[in-house]
């Protein structure tokens, strides 16, 4: 499968990613709008940790997805293109780790 194709998101899990990032999306109108409003800051820092939860949840997901579908076929078939998906899901990892 080449990194253009992304047909392994089911259409229920796309429309359960577009749901929650819209949520998402909802959530940081909320928060300029509590900025905008002056606010409590601790009131804006816990909607902002929400929604740093919410994010790293869609994104354990979508690495959740893509380790057991794009990683593991290529895995199964082997040669250069196992160990550059291997490759690309240690980076994801370090990249959600160190965020």
């Amino acid at each position: 499968m080449s990194e253009t194709q992304h047909s392994y998101i089911a259409n229920k899990s796309k429309d359960d990613y577009l749901k929650r990032l819209r949520r998402i999306e909802g959530q940081a109108r909320g928060l300029q709008r509590m900025v905008d409003e002056d606010q409590y800051c601790i009131d804006i820092l816990t909607q902002v940790s929400a929604m740093t939860k919410a994010l790293q949840a869609v994104s354990l997901s979508l690495l959740d997805e893509h380790i057991g579908h794009c990683v593991v076929e290529a895995v199964k078939a082997g040669g250069p293109e196992a160990d550059a998906k291997l490759k690309e899901a240690s980076d994801a990892i370090a990249r959600l780790v160190k965020s």
